[in-house]
């Protein structure tokens, strides 16, 4: 007989979690194992709410493991550390990001680059190298080796400072490995929601002009003046799309519906790069004679390894670069779900996981 989640480790923990594909999350009795040589124990304060936790709790990309308790930009204090852990002591802020394991011998882990590892562990709905089931960070405390332990600077506020653990890394990351990083640069950010927001004030601080690109014309005056993008294009604007033609270094696509992406090769000038951050659930069309005219590429990144995101982190409090939030209780999880669904958030939920979760016990 399996051992139910409460009795599967030592340490008893609670959380928020769903239990089938409906995507309702309610209160949840688990267990965390003890804290590990390498291992950090935190208590949770906040955990930032990503699209990603919505099409896990749905089971949308096919993968979930019942029951799942979603979030992987998780931030808090640590509570316990391991006998071998150098990086952190009791009482440090720290994050847990979209990671939790990898096999640490190949290319890639031997490179820093964690996330494209191909045995690498998720921090939710997914298995842990003992053969658990892993839960993320709607919950009261969280434990993971001290490798996947982000540093947050004194000055990094934690709430807005959560969601830059998926949000802030993903776009930050493309900008760097492709050269979009370098003053003078013009960079198009299409998409202005979870990730095109912080994409905007990662850009900028890189010294780039930025122009947002997007379907509604009503985000104009928060790109320009809120996020202090110097241009805006309506992408169903043939006129504006074809006086942009040619201006662009670099774009870095944020949208995860569907969308045509031939009109945004025309934006790139030669040798431009248009990057894929966004994870539409269907394929995209991409015509190859835009590409071969101008040696354009199409790209993809996913999130970052461990070394780059304690850099992101870092660059992110040097230029007091944080996440714009609504800060949540944790009652108010399954109405932030269905808000989330109708992309109504400006522009990330951060559940306030210290001070609203215990009163959620039953």
């Amino acid at each position: 007989m399996s051992t139910s989640p409460e009795e599967e480790h030592p340490v008893k923990a609670f959380g928020w979690a769903a239990r089938d594909p409906s995507g309702h999350l309610s209160p949840f009795n688990f267990s965390r194992r003890s804290t590990g040589e390498e291992d950090v124990r935190l208590k949770v304060l906040y955990c930032g709410v990503c699209h990603s936790d919505l099409h896990s709790i749905k089971n949308d990309w096919g993968f979930s493991m019942y029951p799942l308790l979603p979030g992987h930009e998780i931030v808090g204090e640590v509570t316990e550390v391991g006998s071998k852990v150098k990086k952190v002591k009791v009482g440090d802020k720290v994050g847990v990001g979209c990671l939790v394991g990898a096999c640490h011998s190949c290319e890639s882990c031997s490179n820093d680059l964690e996330n494209y590892c191909p045995k690498v562990i998720l921090t939710y709905s997914s298995v842990y190298h003992d053969g658990t089931i892993n839960y993320g960070g709607y919950s009261d405390h969280m434990v993971a080796n001290e490798r996947y332990i982000i540093r947050f600077p004194d000055n990094m506020p934690l709430d807005g400072g959560a969601p830059l653990l998926c949000a802030g890394i993903t776009v930050y990351s493309p900008l760097r490995y492709f050269g979009l990083d370098e003053p003078g640069k013009h960079i198009g950010i299409v998409g202005l929601g979870g990730l095109g927001h912080v994409a905007v004030k990662f850009a900028k601080a890189f010294g780039a002009k930025v122009t947002v690109i997007s379907t509604s014309p009503s985000k104009k005056e928060e790109a320009l003046k809120n996020l202090g993008a110097d241009s805006f294009l309506v992408s169903r604007d043939q006129e504006q799309m074809q006086a942009a033609a040619g201006t662009l270094h670099g774009i870095i696509d944020t949208v995860s519906a569907a969308h045509p992406i031939l009109p945004l090769l025309g934006l790139l000038r030669s040798h431009g790069k248009l990057i894929l951050v966004g994870a539409p659930d269907k394929p995209l069309e991409l015509p190859s004679f835009p590409l071969i005219s101008g040696r354009k590429i199409v790209a993809g990144s996913g999130i970052g390894g461990m070394k780059e995101t304690q850099e992101m982190i870092d660059f992110a409090a040097k230029h007091n670069i944080t996440a714009d939030i609504e800060v949540i209780s944790t009652d108010y999880l399954n109405t932030a779900m269905e808000r989330l669904a109708k992309n109504d958030v400006r522009y990330r939920f951060v559940i306030d996981i210290g001070n609203t979760l215990a009163a959620t016990k039953p």
